[in-house]
């Protein structure tokens, strides 16, 4: 295992160990000066969105659609705060919402490990009542997209679930990746990486009997860490003792956001196929931070694009065609 950088005109070139993706880093450009993008108060934001927000507690049950029976027999999914149901604009297969919190805005600080593993308990339960009920669908996902920079429409604190029958890209190439890694080195590369980050104790931040968390040596987003689970290569592998673990340590890390004045995140889970346990790969997750909210916007590029080379598009070429052709007449 590498940790590969290389320094040219002050910018430092890091390849990540295993898929040698590169990135440059340079601290200076943080101190560069920005015309655009000052800092606002949210409380008027806030406000008004939650007059008609479609997922605080006196509409959702009239404005989201219900799961299907075989599914759950209630039609939505609750567990304290957490109701999760279909997503009615979906990027993928068997895509749910899972609202967190009763509250339409919760700060970076105010979020609770009781309110994220209920959530993560849920929406392993609403992954399980899929894959039961077609076993092709084995790809799970979680995702978390916190205000609108990070791409999240509704600024009511939700998760995305998404249950698909083919892996993305970039979980491919993470499998085929680590095999690879354990064929060569006869050694788990994730168990590994853990292992070496530990020693040099430049980035590692916590360890536990269920997971380590890293600050990433190649980052594909800013302020990145990255979750290593222990023993498991799936999602729905987690039992009850991990997810508190996993809900535990982001309380403690968006607290770390919330001092370094991050004010937007994204979430994303890196899952192997449920029904088999993969000896050379482990469950992983990454959070990096996205720009602080500096009016009602939604962004055009969420975690997919950031960290999955997965491209969502809104708008058909074809329309695009038809639309611009008559300027070129």
């Amino acid at each position: 295992m590498e940790f590969r950088k290389l320094i040219r005109n002050q910018v430092e070139y890091r390849f990540d160990p295993l898929t040698h993706d590169q990135c440059r880093i340079n601290p200076d450009r943080a101190k560069r000066v920005r015309q655009a993008g000052a800092q606002v108060d949210l409380s008027e934001i806030i406000a008004r969105t939650r007059k008609t927000c479609p997922f605080c507690p006196e509409r959702v049950e009239e404005k989201t659609p219900e799961l299907p029976r075989e599914i759950c027999q209630e039609g939505r999914i609750k567990l304290g705060e957490t109701l999760i149901f279909p997503n009615l604009n979906p990027v993928g297969e068997n895509h749910a919402v899972g609202i967190i919190s009763r509250a339409h805005f919760l700060a970076l600080d105010e979020f609770s490990v009781e309110m994220l593993r209920d959530n993560l308990v849920a929406s392993k339960s609403y992954i399980l009542s899929v894959y039961e009920r077609d076993k092709e669908a084995s790809w799970p996902i979680y995702i978390w997209n916190y205000m609108p920079p990070s791409a999240g429409s509704i600024i009511h604190p939700h998760a995305h679930i998404l249950v698909e029958r083919e892996p993305m890209p970039v979980q491919i190439e993470l499998l085929q990746k680590s095999q690879e890694y354990l064929s060569q080195n006869r050694r788990n590369y994730w168990e590994e990486l853990v292992e070496k980050e530990r020693n040099l104790a430049k980035r590692f931040i916590y360890d536990s009997n269920y997971l380590s968390v890293v600050a990433s040596f190649a980052p594909r987003g800013f302020n990145e860490i990255q979750f290593i689970f222990k023993g498991v290569s799936s999602l729905a592998e987690l039992g009850e003792p991990q997810i508190a673990d996993f809900a535990d340590c982001l309380v403690k890390a968006l607290k770390g956001y919330k001092n370094l004045g991050i004010g937007s995140f994204n979430l994303l889970t890196f899952s192997g196929p449920m029904g088999e346990r993969l000896n050379y790969y482990r469950l992983n997750a990454k959070l990096i931070s996205r720009p602080y909210p500096s009016g009602v916007y939604t962004n055009d590029t969420g975690p997919l694009e950031r960290l999955c080379n997965v491209w969502v598009i809104d708008t058909l070429p074809e329309m695009v065609a038809a639309q611009l052709k008559p300027f070129f007449k």
